[in-house]
C-alpha cells in the first residue's frame, strides 16, 4: 500500500460572484455542508450590479480539498465566478464589535491596542466602552486573544470581506 504525503492544510479566501436571488447563498452552503467542507468566515453582499452579489468566504483544507472547493462552487448554475484571491494580492477586512467595562484599568490596557491597530471606542457610558475594529482576519485574531485576556464582556463580528488588489481587466 502507497502511502501518500498530505499538502499542508492552508487557509484560502475565494470571492464568489453569484445572481442576486432568494436561495443562492443556501446553495453554496449546502454544497460545503454536503461535501463536509468547512465555511471559517462568510459575508454576502449585493455588487455594483444589482443582479449580482458577491459571497467572500474563507475555508482551510489541502490542496486538494481547496481545489475541489473551487470546482464544485463553479458547477453551481448561480454561480458567475469564482475568485481565489489567496493566489494574488488582496485587501480584506472583517468588523468586529467589542463590548467591554469601563475601567481606568481596561482603558490603560487597550491604550496599545488602539495605536496599533484600525480600532477605535464608539460608544462609552460610566459603564461600558463599545470598540469598533475593522482589521485583516490575522490581525483580528491576535486583537480577539488580547482582548479576551483584558476582559470580553460581549463580542459580535462579521465574516471577512476581500477584494483583489488587480484592476477588473487583470484578471
Amino acid at each position: 500500500m502507497a502511502i501518500h504525503e498530505q499538502t499542508p492544510i492552508q487557509e484560502h479566501i475565494f470571492s464568489v460572484l453569484v445572481e442576486n436571488r432568494p436561495g443562492v447563498l443556501s446553495h453554496v452552503v449546502g454544497l460545503f455542508s454536503a461535501r463536509g467542507f468547512n465555511i471559517d468566515s462568510l459575508a454576502v453582499g449585493e455588487t455594483e450590479d444589482p443582479t449580482m452579489s458577491r459571497i467572500t468566504l474563507a475555508s482551510r483544507g489541502d490542496e486538494r480539498t481547496l481545489e475541489q472547493i473551487k470546482k464544485q462552487l463553479n458547477k453551481l448554475i448561480d454561480v458567475i465566478k469564482v475568485h481565489d484571491l489567496t493566489e494574488e494580492p488582496f485587501v480584506d477586512r472583517e468588523l468586529m464589535l467589542v463590548k467591554m467595562k469601563n475601567a481606568p484599568a481596561v482603558k490603560d490596557a487597550l491604550k496599545a491596542l488602539l495605536a496599533k491597530y484600525r480600532m477605535q471606542v464608539s460608544d462609552e457610558n460610566e459603564k461600558v466602552l463599545l470598540l469598533e475594529c475593522a482589521e485583516t482576519r490575522e490581525n483580528t485574531k491576535k486583537i480577539f486573544e488580547a482582548l479576551k485576556k483584558i476582559g470580553i464582556t460581549e463580542i459580535a463580528q462579521t465574516g471577512a470581506v476581500a477584494l483583489s488588489k488587480k484592476a477588473p481587466k487583470d484578471y
